[in-house]
């Protein structure tokens, strides 16, 4: 069997037992019920993940996946193809908005080249599970063969399944590809039928002329390759990126362990819902960090039936919206452990 399907077939629903009983006592701590709002969901959330009470979130892992995409020759991105390796350095040097945010945060970083058309220097610190330099343009067939696609959510399930064995018990998710908006505004685009013009954003800094030009290439991409919304994988090889399928294959992964995985901005949403697609079980375990200001975002969170619970005005992507999710995440745990109850100072619920 293989690791995707043994994967998957390793995913349960969350625990509505301890869920219970976990908004039993967030009800009852020192305080009207329900004005802590989105913290108390997330508390009661990590506990039907995990099968704890208040499970150990402390040690956080940010796991970035690289890919370059075909699509680019096709006019759909500002900057030029370069700045993937270029930003890749970045994050593991420290340096980039993911990098210092999870500094912050107190969570290590992982960067993972799955299709990067740069050579990986042999002494770098980029994980190698390269699948092929870059996608193929999707405007003149698949973005890539089935068999690749189903190698992308592998590489994600290795990595974070390697992550986890190694002790890390929560996850976000992050990407670096120049054009990858435009595979993520495709693969809601095929999933739902909405047409690319209302998904289509600036990415890093496009101009209003080539967006028009960007809905068209996804346009073309649809209508020739022809993706069945009913098999992710088929959308994911037609119109999707190695990046994507690996940050699907993570949320799969941490759902398969029990452990809570932080979905960042667009492109990551554009994963979760490839993930989801493959086994809706895997929504419970999926934490959606913010509304990325990315034109189509809002779609796609709604798509999947996410409520961010940030909204801050970003679209930086990388993980950065998640590296600053898993502040708030274990502020929810707090809450839940630290806080008195009502019954511990011997009144009712309030």
């Amino acid at each position: 069997m293989s690791l995707l399907n043994e994967t998957l077939e390793k995913i349960q629903p969350l625990n509505e037992e301890i869920m219970k009983k976990s908004k039993v006592r967030v009800d009852d701590l020192l305080k009207p019920v329900g004005s802590l709002g989105v913290l108390e969901e997330i508390a009661v959330q990590l506990s039907g993940i995990s099968d704890e009470m208040f499970p150990d979130v402390s040690k956080k892992a940010m796991l970035v996946f690289c890919g370059d995409h075909g699509v680019f020759e096709e006019g759909v991105a500002a900057a030029p193809q370069e700045v993937t390796d270029l930003m890749a350095q970045m994050v593991v040097a420290g340096k980039s908005g993911v990098a210092v945010l999870c500094k912050q945060a107190g969570a290590d970083v992982f960067v993972c080249d799955v299709g990067m058309i740069s050579e990986i220097d042999p002494k770098s610190k980029i994980l190698d599970k390269k699948i092929r330099k870059g996608t193929s343009n999707m405007r003149k067939g698949p973005a890539m063969t089935r068999d690749e696609a189903i190698a992308s959510l592998e590489a994600g399930i290795d990595v974070a399944g390697r992550a986890i064995k190694n002790g890390y018990n929560i996850l976000g998710t992050g990407e670096v590809g120049i054009s990858n908006t435009t595979p993520s505004a495709a693969i809601f685009s095929a999933f739902s039928g909405v047409d690319p013009g209302e998904l289509v954003g600036a990415g890093a800094n496009l101009s209003e002329e080539k967006m028009v030009n960007k809905a068209q290439v996804i346009r073309d991409a649809i209508t020739l390759n022809k993706p069945d919304k009913n098999d992710a994988i088929d959308v994911l090889a037609k119109v999707g990126g190695f990046e994507i399928g690996a940050m699907a294959g993570a949320m799969l992964a941490g759902a398969s362990y029990k452990v809570p995985v932080l979905i960042d901005g667009f492109i990551s949403t554009a994963a979760a819902a490839i993930a989801i697609a493959l086994k809706p079980e895997v929504k419970g375990y999926l934490i959606c960090s913010h509304a990325s200001a990315e034109r189509g975002a809002a779609f796609g969170s709604e798509f999947i039936g996410a409520k961010p619970f940030l909204n801050m005005g970003m679209r930086l992507g990388e993980g950065s919206g998640a590296a600053i999710a898993f502040n708030i995440v274990e502020a929810a745990l707090y809450m839940n452990r630290e806080m008195a109850t009502y019954s511990d100072v011997g009144l009712g619920v309030v």
